[in-house]
């Protein structure tokens, strides 16, 4: 004897349909440190190394990953100088960096949205 398969409830066939209207998340960005640098550099032209380091309150290995991983999607600039013999390395947000950004936070927005059943 065949089984019938089970209908959907509606409540199941509304949860299908919030999770398919909720975008996938930046996953480079999602990242906790790699969201707070993104942030930071957002409310500000440029931010030194150890003022990043400072604001995060985190480790120089730690900045350093985190800061080269967004360099490397573009999302982020690295100059290096110098003040007399001291490396000075400052970082700023590039223009596909902040459109990372805006498209991350359009899907947080989204996902609240669903979340609330809006």
């Amino acid at each position: 004897m065949a089984v019938k398969p089970a209908r959907k409830t509606q409540s199941a066939q509304r949860e299908n349909r919030a999770v398919a209207r909720i975008p996938e998340f930046d996953r480079l960005i999602h990242e906790r440190t790699r969201l707070a640098i993104i942030s930071a550099l957002a409310v500000n032209a440029s931010l030194t190394f150890n003022e990043l380091k400072s604001i995060l309150k985190t480790t120089d290995g730690n900045v350093s990953v985190h800061a080269r991983k967004l360099e490397e999607a573009g999302y982020v600039a690295c100059e290096k100088s110098f003040e007399g013999r001291v490396t000075r390395t400052e970082y700023s947000l590039t223009s596909s960096g902040r459109r990372a950004l805006e498209r991350y936070l359009g899907h947080m927005e989204a996902l609240i949205k669903a979340t609330r059943g809006e």
